[in-house]
């Protein structure tokens, strides 16, 4: 096995999977993740996900180790825990193989809403992390996220409450999801004013229909060296090929079935059936489909570390595995980049007018 540093984000093993430095940290991941909201589907938002029980999700484990992809991703709130004691029974004997990724900061959907029942403060966060050791049964978690920005606990109180859980060996890093730039840079800097830990990766939403993350999130990320954990690459579904114009949406999709995570107002028809077009054009030149084309344009962005796909059964895994090993060239990247183009709002059209003073990132 040959790893070979080629910049400060990337790492290549020559013979099965890409690997990635996560952010400016020495953790390395492979650049496609498989997620575990599939597993459980103990309530009606989760079961249009999917409902995989331990039997075949130890199945899709190894299907994934085979392939070199070792991080798994969950959250608390996914089938209120069932996700992460499904992942913990699935990863039996061979926790020393994998990195686990799971979250807090929402509120569970079972269970009384009493005092402290959701948010980042210390006395949440402490509990949480329990919470979810037990669940996966496992005696350190390798990347916890904030799920949300909380904004009813002081920054300090949050980042002091997750370099402590640093301190004692119960988590490895510490990652955001979903915040705002605001909501990232104030984070770091305290965390920076007092020597904590800093967050090293943020997990959010970027797909060919919703550029936004690359107007302000990404500098940063840049900036401050965090890297980029993609959920949705395929917006709930919509790039996956089955989406066409002047065709109703499928019937067992996510968002007929209403488990989306993307709202439909964020993606316009016309946007949407436009990159579907670009894509089907690119999908015939390469020989690949129009999914495995989504994913790909995503890993030629800057800051993006690993991709997160999930997989109700082992057809569709093997197909998002296949995303990765090739690459689109520049001529096919700038093809989509054409097509999925969105006006950008205020501040960001006015950097654009000047870019000698505000400089965006360079994609080629």
């Amino acid at each position: 096995m040959i790893f070979v540093r080629l910049s400060n984000s990337l790492i290549v093993n020559v013979n099965k999977m890409e690997y990635r430095f996560l952010g400016g940290s020495g953790l390395q991941v492979p650049v496609l993740t498989f997620g575990t909201a599939t597993f459980g589907g103990s309530n009606e938002f989760f079961k249009a996900w999917g409902s995989t029980q331990v039997e075949e999700a130890t199945r899709l484990v190894d299907i994934c180790l085979d392939a070199g992809v070792n991080l798994f991703d969950t959250a608390d709130i996914y089938s209120d825990g069932l996700s992460e004691e499904i992942l913990g029974k699935a990863i039996s004997g061979k926790r020393d193989k994998v990195l686990i990724s799971t979250k807090s900061t929402f509120p569970m959907s079972s269970g009384p809403r009493e005092a402290n029942y959701q948010g980042s403060s210390r006395f949440q966060l402490i509990k949480n992390v329990e919470a979810s050791l037990k669940r996966l049964n496992t005696d350190y978690i390798d990347i916890y996220h904030m799920h949300g920005f909380d904004g009813n606990t002081p920054v300090e109180e949050v980042m002091r409450s997750l370099d402590d859980l640093i301190q004692s060996g119960k988590v490895r890093y510490i990652a955001a999801s979903n915040f705002s730039g605001w909501h990232l840079m104030k984070s770091q800097a305290v965390a920076d004013r007092y020597g904590w830990n800093k967050y090293v990766a943020h997990q959010v939403y970027y797909s060919l229909v919703n550029r936004e993350y690359e107007w302000e999130l990404m500098p940063l990320g840049i900036d401050q060296k965090v890297g980029a954990l993609i959920w949705s690459p395929l917006a709930a579904g919509m790039l996956g090929g089955k989406y066409r114009r002047n065709q109703p949406f499928p019937a067992d999709s996510r968002v007929v079935q209403g488990g989306s995570p993307v709202p439909s107002f964020a993606v316009p028809d016309e946007l949407l059936y436009k990159v579907v077009d670009a894509l089907d054009e690119v999908a015939a030149e390469t020989g690949k489909t129009v999914a495995q084309v989504a994913i790909n344009w995503l890993l030629q962005r800057p800051t993006v570390a690993s991709i997160i796909i999930g997989a109700r059964n082992e057809e569709q895994l093997k197909q998002n595995l296949a995303a990765v090993g090739w690459n689109l060239t520049v001529e096919q990247v700038k093809k989509l980049d054409a097509a999925s183009e969105t006006p950008t709002i205020y501040p960001y059209w006015h950097q654009r007018q000047n870019l000698t003073l505000n400089p965006l990132p360079k994609f080629y």
